[in-house]
């Protein structure tokens, strides 16, 4: 009888196993902001095919890059006040904590390439403008005009609105009627309260693919690109195997500030839940800037996920994908602001 007994009790595992299997671990998990679908399918192909969360994360944002997302990732896109497209990128390894980064790249399409060279064949953290391009040449990149008829288009049609919005303040002359060139206020008549100064509001000038990615041994990676600020470790991305990753976009000189990804990280590892992680981060931010357009997403290396937005008129939700073991293809969610 004894022996009956021990016989139905091995059997438990095997029947109710599989079913534990499937339902007990959403790893691995791809996350990334924006509906932006295709680079999710990219991040998700890399990491069953065997690749590495840096693999998953170069993958899906070259996508991005490729396709040009909502005309703020990639070449042709955003152009400063010079005319110029221009390119951010950040990759960062959770399990080594090694960062590679660009800013200000010029001529070179594939940024968060260029970003993970950096990574791999430098002890730099981050290279900018013309010594990021110098850079991306030694390791073979081809050097090539980011701009297209669109990008030309945006610049006339700025500098036909006397170059509104820009980012000028306390300059003569007045930089929210005029262009430039700019030169500084005397201090007599310095007045903080510039219009230039103001918060941006609707005008989201900047914008982001940023990707979270956790393997299923727990190992995580972030990165993000734009033609916008993203490229600082902790603002643009971060991971931590020890706790998880997040990812912000937005407006890139405000959220820089905070260094909201690392914040997010920061709080999952003290036990929060990745979308109360997420929320708090909105929340420091908006106690400053309330009115700063913005958004977060987190993921901690269980595999729970979240994200946050800063409510604004004609920005009430946040759309972002994500692919896990538990989802037969990439699932656009979205999140009410805060």
């Amino acid at each position: 009888m004894a022996r009956k007994s021990n016989l139905r009790l091995l059997l438990v595992p095997f029947l109710l196993g599989p079913a534990l299997v499937r339902s007990s671990s959403p790893l691995p998990l791809v996350v990334n902001t924006w509906p932006f679908k295709n680079a999710t399918e990219a991040a998700w192909r890399a990491l069953v095919s065997g690749g590495s969360t840096l693999d998953a994360v170069e993958s899906g944002c070259a996508v991005c890059e490729r396709e040009q997302c909502d005309g703020t990732v990639g070449f042709g896109g955003s152009p400063d006040e010079s005319g110029e497209t221009t390119l951010d990128a950040m990759i960062m390894d959770g399990t080594t904590m090694d960062v590679g980064a660009v800013g200000d790249l010029r001529r070179i399409k594939n940024a968060i390439g260029v970003a993970r060279k950096v990574l791999e064949y430098t002890t730099h953290t981050l290279l900018a403008g013309e010594s990021a391009t110098k850079f991306a040449e030694s390791m073979g990149f081809i050097n090539e005009d980011l701009s297209t008829n669109t990008s030309q288009a945006l610049h006339s049609a700025w500098l036909a609105r006397n170059c509104q919005p820009n980012y000028w303040r306390n300059v003569i002359p007045d930089a929210s009627k005029y262009c430039g060139p700019y030169k500084p206020k005397p201090p007599s008549i310095l007045k903080q309260d510039d219009p230039a100064c103001k918060e941006m509001g609707d005008n989201y000038g900047h914008d982001t693919i940023g990707m979270i990615v956790i393997h299923k041994t727990g190992h995580t990676a972030a990165g993000t690109s734009t033609n916008g600020d993203s490229p600082i470790p902790g603002s643009g991305a971060y991971a931590d195997d020890a706790a998880g990753a997040a990812a912000a976009t937005g407006d890139g000189d405000t959220l820089m500030r905070f260094l909201p990804s690392y914040q997010a990280v920061e709080y999952m590892r003290r036990g929060e839940d990745p979308t109360i992680a997420c929320q708090k981060v909105i929340s420091r931010i908006q106690k400053y800037f309330p009115n700063f357009f913005g958004a977060v997403i987190c993921a901690n290396v269980t595999g729970s996920y979240g994200a946050a937005c800063n409510k604004l008129p004609t920005f009430t939700k946040f759309s972002f994908m994500v692919y896990n073991s538990l989802k037969n293809q990439p699932t656009e969610e979205k999140v009410d602001c805060i």
